[in-house]
């Protein structure tokens, strides 16, 4: 059976774009993962046609078929994109010993809907300092930005460099900034990303058993209040405003708040602007 997020893991997921599972997958299909990265020709880096079930993917591949499997990792995706997601497209990225850093990035984002698509990243191997590993800014996935548009930035406060153990799987939202780090080491470093599309709306996906607990409720209103260390004074409510309606979007609840800044939004007792010009569009004399 999956193991589902909760809710409060799930806010987590709101606020900082990300959750991490350091450490999830055995030795042996970590090993097996590997044997199927450097096998010549390694069929797992093919690519597969998208729009596909999830379902139809990797059964030549049984190490990665493990992964996706693996209740704890197949917990995130039907918390985050529902049970039997779109395929969409996956990579195995590899950093060869001494490559220097990819710029800062997020990945290709054409739409501006509330619907969020999930990377799943997969480190099959121990990442090191000295290895690298992959760089996120936690709380980006709201400043949408497409691809290198924000790659003369760098060194933001707060930001999280990927040491892990082999067997971490990190689940990140489609809109996050990441890059992969410099690898000052001997060896060659892996990791497996896939892509993937919610199959249903993305409606209380999650164990919500304990969504209506009054405290659980505080708890959330108050991770979603959290500053990232990189926000820049009042820009905090720009993302405040979008965590809560992201929140708004997954539990239906269509009056949750945080600091009351969609209320303002929402305030029809005050005049919009269009409100006060005649219907020819021009203002009064």
């Amino acid at each position: 059976m999956p193991e589902l997020l909760s809710s409060l893991e799930m806010a987590e997921f709101v606020n900082t774009g990300l959750v991490r599972l350091d450490g999830v997958i055995p030795d042996e299909i970590n090993r097996m993962a590997m044997e199927e990265l450097t096998v010549e020709g390694a069929p797992i880096a093919r690519r597969l046609a998208p729009g596909q079930p999830l379902s139809a993917c990797f059964g030549e591949q049984p190490a990665f078929r493990a992964v996706l499997d693996h209740p704890r990792v197949r917990g995130v995706i039907e918390s985050l994109v529902g049970p039997d997601p779109i395929y969409d497209h996956h990579a195995v990225h590899v950093r060869q010993p001494g490559q220097g850093a990819q710029n800062l990035h997020a990945d290709a984002i054409i739409d501006l809907r509330a619907a969020f698509d999930i990377q799943l990243m997969y480190y099959p191997s121990e990442v090191t300092i000295e290895a690298g590993g992959t760089l996120i800014v936690p709380g980006s996935h709201f400043r949408r930005v497409n691809e290198g548009t924000i790659a003369r930035y760098q060194n933001h406060a707060g930001q999280v460099a990927v040491v892990c153990p082999a067997g971490t799987v990190i689940a990140l939202h489609h809109g996050i900034w990441h890059c992969g780090r410099a690898n000052r080491t001997s060896a060659v470093r892996y990791m497996f990303k896939v892509r993937l599309e919610p199959a249903v709306r993305q409606w209380r996906l999650w164990d919500t058993s304990d969504l209506d607990d009054p405290e659980v409720q505080r708890q959330v209103e108050k991770i979603l209040s959290t500053r990232q260390p990189w926000f820049e004074g009042a820009g905090a409510r720009l993302e405040q405003v979008q965590r809560a309606a992201l929140w708004r979007h997954l539990t239906g609840d269509d009056d949750f708040q945080v600091e009351y800044w969609l209320g303002r939004l929402e305030n029809q007792a005050v005049p919009q602007l269009t409100d006060l010009l005649p219907s020819n569009g021009h203002r009064p004399a």
